[in-house]
């Protein structure tokens, strides 16, 4: 059986970077925890909110790393101080990933209610037509 690759079209040229781009989105395996979800706000944004309860501000990270928004959790476990009868809410540490396409900015990060929301802007490039001249050879 062939694999079909990018490459094997010859009108996509240069197209190598996306099939890494989908090959890497389909290896990041996050395991549902914390649950999101992703909204358009306009014809330009978009959302990520991630429901974070129990998370501080200091306890959460974000970070672009190689075209790829990557959020972090990790609580401080201060169960040595206390004595639970039943623990039923763990302390988990997370990492969620979401690659952006060329153009895409992270904006703002805001918490509210157990909720951390993530603004991000398309930016559109604009159209270019260029003439290429033929020389003699």
């Amino acid at each position: 059986m062939t694999k079909l690759t990018l490459g094997s079209y010859p009108h996509l040229l240069g197209f190598e970077q996306l099939e890494r781009l989908l090959e890497r989105t389909a290896k990041s395996g996050n395991d549902g925890y914390p649950p999101f979800n992703i909204e358009q706000t306009s014809d330009g944004s978009y959302r990520i909110t991630l429901a974070v309860a129990g998370f501080r501000e200091q306890d959460l990270s974000i970070t672009v790393e190689d075209r790829q928004l990557v959020i972090r959790g990790r609580q401080h476990d201060d169960s040595a101080e206390r004595v639970f009868l039943h623990r039923g809410i763990a302390a988990r540490q997370f990492q969620r990933s979401f690659v952006l396409a060329d153009g895409v900015e992270v904006g703002e990060a805001i918490m509210e209610n157990g909720l951390l929301h993530v603004d991000l802007t398309l930016s559109r490039p604009e159209t270019v037509v260029q003439t290429i001249q033929i020389r003699k050879g």
